[in-house]
């Protein structure tokens, strides 16, 4: 197996291959990246055991034959970035079971894994759903955000997606705030889908998307796995089982306050005040008629105040959210103006275009102490 490739490409593809290699475990196959030639056709493929990855690669030049080998994926990914010449020249050495890498002045040789370990990967099924590349993007950017970091509830690290007819819907959150988008499909799915899938996946599907030419995803399922096709590249991650809490009983059936507020000031004054609202100090949202006020302190730091003014009638209202939240919640809105929607200073607060609740942002209060 001979081939050259530039090495841009190599190292793109490599850097993005790399990410689904496991970083630890019983199998020193799973910590390597799978090269394989088949009929011309170079690609690169990696798998953790729960998530992998196959990317099309372009030859520049090929000495034919077909074959694989299993390379040390960090190891390979590094020595590729740092390469500094247009192309590198790929030779499997079958006889002393290494690559030959050479690039200018510089020549490498990489010991092979044995490959006998490394798993078959999952494949595309049949009655594929179509996606298409823009909304799907901004769906993942939108809701992934909201999902938990933290294992210890597996459940709340992925992103519920639910299709049915010509809709695709995207819950996710980690229980102190909650996002959800809907998205109007071009066709409607061939069947209902309703499958937790892992947010790193679903990031991992993003920067896919983010340097693809095609306009369209496509996403089959199997009883574990999802895949998706984009480009010639093949994402699958196993899904999450459990169930996903119950987003629309999360949501209040009526606010009592609705206050439409330019979305840009809004967030630049969290930004600036929010410096000061450190050591889990909470971000405070007061409202008196006709005006909003934001603030923070931090007592061993100091403390911050900024006024907007706002459509907002009634008693006094003061709430308190995590900041970071909260700021996630208005960069996350379209648009001009943001809807922040209130009941009591103890219930959550809604983020939200004006006029359209295609996206929803929940975020659970802080009990403020006055």
């Amino acid at each position: 197996m001979q081939f050259s490739v530039k090495n841009a490409e190599l190292s793109s593809k490599l850097a993005s291959v790399a990410r689904s290699v496991a970083k630890s475990g019983s199998n020193p196959a799973l910590g390597g990246i799978l090269v394989e030639v088949d009929e011309g056709r170079l690609s690169f493929s990696a798998t953790d055991g729960n998530r992998s990855l196959r990317v099309p690669v372009h030859v520049e030049e090929s000495a034919g034959g077909n074959g694989r080998v299993l390379l040390p994926g960090r190891l390979f990914s590094d020595i590729s970035r740092l390469l500094g010449t247009e192309k590198v020249d790929f030779e499997y050495r079958t006889a002393e079971r290494d690559v030959e890498l050479r690039s200018g002045s510089s020549n490498f040789h990489i010991r092979a894994l044995s490959g006998d370990d490394f798993p078959p990967l999952p494949e595309p099924g049949e009655q594929p759903i179509s996606l298409g590349r823009e909304a799907l993007l901004e769906t993942i950017e939108l809701v992934a955000r909201a999902a938990s970091n933290d294992d210890m509830r597996p459940v709340l690290t992925s992103v519920q997606v639910l299709a049915s007819g010509n809709e695709l819907t995207m819950v996710a959150t980690d229980s102190y705030r909650l996002a959800v988008k809907k998205t109007v499909l071009s066709t409607p799915v061939p069947a209902d889908l309703d499958k937790n899938i892992p947010a790193q996946a679903l990031a991992e599907l993003s920067r896919l998307l983010s340097v693809s030419d095609s306009d369209a995803v496509r996403l089959t399922v199997t009883d574990r796995d999802v895949v998706f096709v984009v480009d010639g590249a093949v994402l699958s991650t196993t899904t999450v089982e459990g169930q996903f809490p119950n987003y629309q009983q999360l949501f209040p059936e009526t606010y009592e306050h609705d206050v439409r507020l330019p979305r840009n000031e809004l967030l630049e004054s969290v930004r600036r005040v929010s410096q000061m609202a450190q050591k889990n100090r909470p971000l405070k949202i007061s409202l008196s008629p006709g005006e909003l006020t934001i603030s923070a302190d931090t007592p061993e730091l100091g403390d911050a105040e900024e006024k907007l003014p706002a459509n907002f009638e009634g008693d006094d209202l003061s709430i308190g959210f995590n900041h970071e939240f909260f700021r996630a919640g208005i960069e996350a809105i379209k648009g001009d103006e943001v809807l922040l929607r209130l009941i009591s200073p103890l219930r959550p607060g809604l983020l939200q275009p004006v006029d359209d609740d295609d996206f929803r942002y929940l975020v659970m209060p802080i009990r403020l102490n006055e």
